[in-house]
């Protein structure tokens, strides 16, 4: 896409300018054509018309005295009666000394530009040409030899414009592509200025593109973002850019948006790597094959030149802590190649093609699955204790970063074989709970399969839970959310469960490149519906130290939504409420549903027409405040007709221990406001709590003078 402003054609600017060596943000050419003002007039010169060098494109009538000839020039225009090339892009003319635009540099300056123009042009059309025919055959080789062959670097600049303009109005798959090339281009055949220099053009050139591409800032802002992540464009950029435009300009937008938008999310790398993917998704199996394919061809030939292309190939430098886990693992197991295989991740990190933070993270992997590895390789423990001696005497490995590993067994988690089936066992019941949204049978099912309740199991399911959530739309997030609430797991295992997710995020990105948000609402939403207290968020982050760590950023984000304002309620609303793909009541909503629903069923109402009204509500997160207001009422008004119905409601199922656990505790809270109303509330509601310890709704141990007072703050209702 060609756009002119004005009379002369930006590209011709940018030729005379470039060909005069004048500054621009990456000069292209160092050399400096020193003018004097005294210096003779040129050949140029209208006053001296007859000197000419050899080849001169300049040519003169010699019968007239006119600086004009009576001749139309090449395109149509310069004779009688025309408008004398104002809009032709042929520069062959003449310059006026008394021009109030005249410029002495231009005497010396023009054959050069008009030389440049017609290279530029020829240049023009052979880029458009290769573009094309990469767009339709996705060859990235035959356009790297193409452009190679044009043998003019200079004009590279022009390249990155066109390609990047020309895939914004595409589909995905071609900005893909774009991407992909200007990735392999950069530095082999299109320098590092030029680089720069094309995405400027195209961030002052945003105004423009926008008439024709409406998305153009966000576009533009992505592919900005995508070249900072494959590290072909220096993250300055933004802001030397910015300070060059006027602050009206798109430009502006696109680089904010850039930086803010993209660049500043977290886990952004991922995300903006699988932006545009579409047919080219790798997912985590695809790519660990890959990795275990390029190990083994390396063992057998022993060719670096080509493990290292493979690994460039993969474009997934956030992974490389898996090639450095494999290659371990393949040391250990085949004893006679590991010094082929720690010398291939030797020169890898010392020519950083695999950096610091991801070997460090490759060794901490192996020191987790030691024990698991114990089973299948003899002395694991040892000969991984060997393999990170090794690597820190050599230098590459910073022993002192890893996880502290011991020669001693450490307490393994229950993985036989009755956990692998458990696990097999527990997505059958999620998917079908997806499908039904059953949670008694959930309940039941669990009941049959963990009959000790234990702790590591309960943790597991947690994670498989919320993983295949995390995969599904915000109907089955939301479902995942009320299971959670429903079965009453301890908060130890909940957290257990958390960890253990946040620890396999990395490989849950390729797939779901937003799963720090996802796990940072899951983390909120648990809060907020009390499955875990707000303490047990630093028993989390504590076990991921850093800000940098994805369970850092987890924790952070988790804490920013459950501190903002009405948090409780968004948090509750964040998935549409109820498990349904409908938007989900409001608090004061439900709230007022449930006072409505009491009062009826006070006055005379069917039991079951108000159990049937409590199921509609579709939030059994939220039972606790019908135990809560029904409670109330009990003790206001000494009328026992609402206890029935709780208990009519627990030995149904529809209220859960759990959810009358929170509604007696939300009582005891308030029993001191109460108490203005109802002078012995106190009196009643220890009366209340016995009763129902009796019944089985609370357990022998509830004893609410205990309970943890939380002030108001949006998360609790």
């Amino acid at each position: 896409m060609d756009f002119t402003d004005g009379f002369v054609s930006d590209e011709y600017g940018e030729v005379v300018q470039y060909a005069s060596g004048s500054e621009d943000p990456l000069p292209a050419s160092p050399m400096q054509i020193p003018i004097s003002s005294n210096s003779p007039k040129s050949w140029k010169s209208p006053g001296s018309p007859h000197i000419h060098d050899k080849g001169s494109p300049v040519n003169y009538d010699r019968q007239s005295h006119s600086p004009r000839d009576g001749y139309p020039k090449k395109g149509g225009c310069g004779g009688k009666g025309t408008w004398e090339g104002l809009l032709d892009t042929d520069y062959s003319y003449s310059l006026d000394s008394n021009d109030p635009n005249y410029d002495g540099i231009e005497e010396y300056e023009h054959p050069d530009a008009r030389k440049s123009a017609c290279n530029f042009d020829a240049y023009k059309k052979k880029v458009t040409i290769i573009v094309e025919e990469y767009f339709a055959t996705d060859d990235v080789l035959s356009a790297t030899n193409e452009l190679r062959e044009l043998a003019m670097p200079s004009y590279n600049y022009y390249f990155v414009k066109k390609l990047v303009s020309m895939a914004m109005d595409r589909h995905d798959q071609e900005k893909e592509m774009a991407a992909v090339l200007l990735s392999e281009l950069y530095a082999d055949v299109i320098d590092a200025p030029q680089v720069y220099r094309g995405f400027s053009k195209l961030v002052e050139s945003a105004d423009d593109l926008i008439v024709d591409i409406p998305d153009t800032v966000d576009i533009l802002a992505l592919f900005i973002a995508r070249a900072v992540v494959d590290d072909i464009l220096p993250p300055v950029f933004l802001k030397k850019q910015i300070a060059l435009l006027h602050n009206s300009s798109k430009g502006v937008e696109v680089l904010k948006r850039a930086e803010k938008g993209y660049l500043a999310a977290p886990m952004h790398a991922e995300s903006i790597e699988r932006r545009w993917r579409g047919s080219k998704t790798k997912t985590v199996e695809d790519v660990k094959a890959r990795i275990n394919n390029l190990l083994i061809e390396y063992v057998v030939s022993g060719d670096k030149k080509e493990a290292y292309r493979c690994i460039k190939d993969l474009k997934v430098s956030f992974f490389h802590h898996e090639i450095v886990k494999r290659a371990l693992i393949m040391a250990m197991e085949r004893r006679n190649s590991e010094d082929r295989l720690m010398d291939l991740l030797k020169e890898a990190g010392e020519e950083g093609l695999i950096n610091s933070s991801q070997i460090t993270k490759g060794f901490d992997r192996m020191i987790d699955t030691v024990d698991d590895l114990s089973l299948d390789i003899p002395n694991a423990q040892r000969t991984l204790k060997s393999l990170i001696s090794k690597a820190a005497s050599d230098g590459w490995l910073c022993a002192s970063s890893l996880k502290s590993l011991s020669l001693e067994p450490r307490k393994r988690l229950l993985e036989d074989s009755f956990t692998r089936t458990f696990k097999i066992k527990s997505q059958s019941i999620i998917q079908e709970y997806f499908l039904s949204g059953d949670i008694s049978e959930v309940c039941c099912c669990l009941e049959a399969d963990n009959k000790t309740s234990s702790n590591e199991l309960n943790a597991i399911f947690v994670k498989r839970l919320i993983t295949l959530a995390m995969d599904r739309k915000n109907r089955e997030k939301e479902m995942a959310s009320v299971l959670l609430s429903s079965l009453c797991f301890p908060a130890d295992d909940v957290v257990n469960g958390f960890v253990m997710l946040i620890e396999s995020a990395d490989d849950t990105a390729l797939d779901n490149p937003v799963v720090v948000e996802d796990l940072a609402m899951f983390l909120a939403r648990a809060v907020v519906d009390e499955v875990l207290a707000p303490q047990h968020l630093e028993e989390v982050g504590s076990q991921f130290l850093g800000t940098d760590s994805i369970g850092g950023k987890v924790l952070q984000m988790a804490k920013s939504l459950l501190k903002a304002r009405l948090s409780g309620e968004r948090i509750l609303r964040c998935w549409g409420g109820g498990g349904g793909s409908t938007p989900g009541w409001a608090i004061e909503d439900v709230k007022d549903k449930i006072r409505k629903l009491l009062e009826e069923y006070e006055s005379g109402g069917d039991i079951r027409e108000a159990c049937r009204c409590i199921k509609e509500l579709g939030m059994p997160f939220f039972h606790h405040e019908v135990v809560k207001k029904a409670l109330v009422i009990v003790m206001e008004k000494k009328n026992e007709r609402l206890w029935g119905l709780l208990g009519h409601c627990f030995g149904s199922g529809l209220i859960t221990m759990n959810q009358m656990t929170k509604g007696f505790l939300r009582v005891a809270e308030s029993l001191d406001d109460l108490a203005l109303d109802v002078p012995d509330a106190q009196k009643q509601f220890v009366d209340y709590v016995e009763r129902a310890k009796t019944k089985g709704w609370l357990d022998s141990i509830f004893h609410y003078a205990n309970s943890i007072h939380v002030k108001e703050n949006g998360t609790c209702l």
